[in-house]
């Protein structure tokens, strides 16, 4: 189940990494008599007493227009669980309860109007003691006409705070009255609504230094935010505002104070505006890429961990989109110093996250993040946008190292993807929680699918090895290899609830070769020893309650996995990875692809018997949902040569330029004018993080598909967007290293090889190019030509002409 190798050498130097806001202790919001809504330029103390109470200093705000990396769901082993306060208006400094001497009610047996949707994370709140609406206009019609303000909810359904929070106040029947009768409470899925999400997320985090979910909002009926934070227990504690005391304070000056919050919103929502704004202006190109390709790897270089890799403290995420600049810098540098450099940086973080707790040694595929420095105690939600992406990254590293150690981890990551991911009509569905009973019948712990103690491995593998230098069984070796202890690996700091004591995440503590010489044996000898004994613990790990799984299917997501399957197929001459990639784009075309209107849809849903269904009316797609499924097409198309992935994603690329182009500021906005109506901003997609930017991605699209067909008009959409980006770039290139990586593109010359072999000559791609019909075979043999600028080199015939031309 697993290739096992050597931890790569540590480095030594100076640890450079910065820490990502906690995600899960936020609260922002606007004093009713206070500063007023102006998002202030630094950080420091908000005002706004009236609202809170008596100012703590302790619990002061520090706002910042700075956007996190990513925000995110945090796991329970967060080592600061308090909630820190970031508010206009300190908060009070409440009783001592905590959530955990709280007895939420038994959920009642009736259930809300949630019921009616298809979305796993809305419906895990179908019981709920709360009057939930869905987003929408029966929603917002009811708060105008009751002058009530709306509590939006957001979060998703793998989320281990949005079951928390679901648990300790959702299922409370005082916290359900509240909710029903003060407010107008809507439960988004963000994964349904990202441009809901993204909106007052954007709130969220310019008004404090973080962001996560859940995500709590509390907006005006014309949905325009003026209070916000992310998880809340349900009681206070000595630092910490509980959910009750803050829906309290909001009902009592939402009735004492309306006017002021109403102004206060508009003057916070005017001021995200403008500072949300992207826009080409009075720019005519977009600025130096040399320039920006040199400062993006400066600021990575600056905050790269020697040690472990990575490119940040606690907590660390696999940001596939940094290595796949690091690698394109490589291409382009590789006989530099700096070139080097990033290769090295990207290949030693590949190993790092590849031999750490964050991949799954038994089942394969990698964790959502790291919640330690070392890749070791993951947050255990397993995310498609991350398998997908990470295929891709090993899928590179291999082609550029050589070392068959990454191939094998990009093998295990689609295994993983095909046994427990896939729909059986070829969809591929949204992750895995990170919680799961660790017995039938028992209450769900953060992940219990996934730990090991001494005593289970030493009962599944008691066999003696042969012609070891001591005593030894198989599951001692494995013990010994992975790190696993009697008293556990996992640091109490990193599990405050005691729910891991003494168990074992597998992390590979040794190489292959110091195993071996511990114990005087082959090294092939302990290589299928290893991979013997966690086939074992596969099989048994069989028997244990798995992770809910989110069958939500979405557009975006798995137009990623297409390209992971088709780029990785490619690479590894596998064609039956190809074949999963051609089944996705099928299931695309036939299940989330409207032929009457030439849109896309953004969800589907697994049905019962393996069938697939959709909400009605259904919910249309995003940006990221057309510009990533046009990359996979385009992957698809280049590693199977089938020119309908190619001629699909020409339409698309129309649909989504109808759809969302700014045609006076350049650059794509993230939803239809009409989807978002009502919304108060309608944004640009500007950061690329856990998934790349939307408007990064089309970037490259662009640029594709005028290499493909030569049209005029996709390079001049792909100039604008670069520009309208200009001043994102200039100011913080490591903030979009995808969209860098497009922009140099755009700036060298594309060099393109041809290759004749018997093909039809009236092709689709023969009918966008013209010029090919020049071309000819040699000696009906496969011919090659290198053409920049549609003028081309001499014919080609010998593989080694072509490689020593591409290295000129």
């Amino acid at each position: 189940m697993s290739h096992l190798s050597s931890p790569p050498p540590k480095h030594k130097g100076e640890h450079k990494g910065h820490g990502l806001p906690r995600g899960s202790e936020r609260w922002v919001g606007l004093g009713a008599g206070g500063s007023g809504g102006e998002v202030p330029e630094g950080r420091g103390e908000w005002s706004g007493a009236e609202l809170w109470g008596k100012p703590r200093r302790e619990w002061a705000g520090k706002p910042s227009l700075h956007l996190p990396a990513r925000a995110r769901c945090s796991s329970s082993r967060d080592k600061d669980r308090s909630v820190t306060v970031s508010s206009s208006g300190p908060m009070p400094a409440g009783g001592k309860g905590s959530r955990t001497n709280c007895s939420p009610s038994t959920p009642q047996k009736v259930p809300n109007r949630l019921i009616n949707e298809k979305s796993p994370y809305l419906l895990q709140h179908a019981y709920n003691p709360v009057d939930w609406y869905p987003w929408g206009p029966e929603a917002f019609d009811k708060a105008r006409k009751e002058n009530k303000p709306i509590f939006l909810s957001v979060g998703y359904s793998t989320c281990h705070w949005c079951h928390m929070m679901e648990e300790e106040s959702f299922q409370n029947e005082e916290i359900g009255r509240l909710l029903s009768e003060d407010f107008v409470s809507v439960k988004v899925d963000r994964e349904e609504r990202p441009d809901v999400d993204k909106v007052y997320m954007t709130f969220i985090q310019a008004t404090s230094s973080g962001g996560g979910w859940p995500m709590n909002v509390w907006l005006t009926p014309n949905l325009q935010p003026f209070v916000g934070g992310t998880y809340f227990p349900l009681e206070d504690g000595l630092t910490r505002v509980g959910f009750r005391t803050v829906l309290l304070r909001i009902r009592e000056q939402w009735k004492q104070n309306k006017n002021t919050l109403l102004e206060n919103s508009q003057r916070v929502t005017a001021a995200l505006l403008a500072r949300s704004e992207i826009s080409m202006g009075d720019r005519q190109l977009p600025p130096s890429g040399a320039t920006m390709n040199s400062r993006c790897f400066q600021q990575l270089d600056e905050s790269y961990d020697e040690e472990y890799g990575g490119f940040a403290e606690a907590p660390k995420f696999p940001t596939p989109v940094i290595l796949s600049f690091l690698f394109s810098y490589w291409l382009s540098h590789r006989l530099t110093q700096d070139g080097s450099r990033a290769q090295q940086m990207a290949l030693h973080t590949l190993k790092m996250m590849a031999n750490g707790g964050i991949r799954d040694h038994v089942g394969q595929g990698f964790h959502r993040y790291s919640t330690d420095r070392q890749w070791h105690i993951p947050h255990f939600e397993k995310m498609l946008y991350d398998q997908a992406q990470l295929a891709v990254a090993y899928s590179q590293a291999f082609q550029i190292s050589g070392d068959e150690f990454y191939s094998d981890v990009a093998r295990g990551i689609l295994q993983y993807v095909a046994r427990n991911l896939s729909h059986r009509s070829g969809g591929f569905c949204s992750a895995e929680d990170a919680d799961s009973p660790p017995e039938r019948g028992m209450q769900p712990k953060e992940g219990a699918f996934y730990v090991w103690t001494v005593k289970e491995v030493q009962q599944l593998l008691s066999e003696p090895v042969p012609g070891a230098t001591e005593p030894l069984t198989s599951g001692q070796l494995l013990m010994k290899h992975y790190g696993l202890t009697e008293a556990g690996n996992i640091s109490p700091s990193q599990d405050p609830k005691g729910e891991l004591h003494g168990r074992n995440v597998l992390t590979v503590r040794y190489s292959l070769e110091l195993t071996a010489a511990r114990f005087g044996l082959d090294v092939e000898a302990v290589r299928t020893l290893l991979n013997t004994g966690l086939e074992k613990l596969f099989q048994a790990r069989k028997h244990r309650p798995r992770p809910h799984l989110d069958s939500k299917m979405l557009a975006s997501w798995n137009g990623l996995m297409v390209s992971g399957f088709a780029v990785t197929g490619a690479v590894l001459g596998l064609e039956r990875l190809i074949n999963y990639a051609t089944n996705g784009a099928k299931f695309l075309k036939r299940h989330m692809f409207d032929v009457a209107s030439g849109r896309l849809m953004r969800t589907c849903y697994a049905g019962s018997g393996g069938t697939v269904e959709h909400s009605n009316p259904p919910c249309w797609g995003f940006l990221e949902d057309y510009a990533f499924v046009v990359r996979g097409l385009l992957d698809l198309y280049e590693a199977s040569q089938e020119s309908s992935w190619l001629e699909w994603a020409l339409r698309l690329q129309d649909a989504q330029d109808r759809l969302f182009w700014d045609s006076q500021g350049g650059g794509y906005f993230c939803s239809e004018a009409e989807l978002g109506a009502g919304l108060p901003l309608r944004l640009k997609d500007d950061q690329d993080g856990a998934e790349p930017s939307a408007n990064s991605v089309s970037a490259h699209n662009l640029l594709r598909l005028h290499g493909f067909t030569g049209h005029k008009d996709w390079m001049d959409k792909c100039v604008s967007l670069l520009t309208a980006f200009s001043e994102r770039l200039r100011r913080v290139p490591v903030a979009l290293p995808e969209m860098v990586r497009a922009l140099s593109a755009h700036q060298q010359t594309l060099k393109q090889v041809l290759i004749l072999a018997n093909g039809d000559p009236s092709s689709f791609l023969s009918r966008q190019l013209p010029f090919l019909s020049t071309l000819r075979r040699l000696e009906d043999r496969a011919t090659a030509y290198v053409c920049e600028n549609q003028a081309c080199s001499v014919p080609i015939t010998e593989p080694c002409e072509l490689r020593k031309l591409l290295h000129q």
